[in-house]
């Protein structure tokens, strides 16, 4: 078996706790779905990585209270990169799969399109 990346991004519109775990939730639901045989169980690790301007929560939280207590997890700042997308919250998730890297999905949401527009557009 081997360890392949899913990659994904979602933006809040304000550092609120609330905010950034309903968005992390959101984005690891959705990452779920787009792979449809993933499950917890079969994560080695996930990490998470927020730009600058978010520090009310850890995004780990979320993913914990969606049942991922067993999964090795991590937070991060991101590069504060000039004229970069603001608010937003990534995550690079290693999974356990048999699945070849290009039957992956990576998913983005809301502003977080704009991050990888060719992966948008391969879904």
């Amino acid at each position: 078996m081997a360890v392949h990346g899913i990659r994904g991004a979602t933006t809040v519109s304000a550092d609120e706790p609330d905010l950034i775990l309903e968005a992390t939730r959101e984005l690891l639901e959705a990452i779920l779905s787009a792979n449809a045989s993933m499950k917890p169980e079969d994560v080695g690790s996930a990490l998470f990585t927020v730009t600058d301007d978010l520090a009310s929560t850890f995004p780990a939280q979320a993913a914990r209270q969606m049942g991922w207590g067993l999964v090795p997890m991590m937070c991060a700042r991101e590069i504060p990169v000039p004229g970069s997308l603001r608010k937003v919250i990534r995550v690079l998730v290693h999974w356990n799969t048999d699945i070849p890297q290009n039957k992956i999905t990576h998913v983005y949401l809301r502003e977080a399109v704009k991050l990888r527009p060719d992966l948008v557009a391969a879904q």
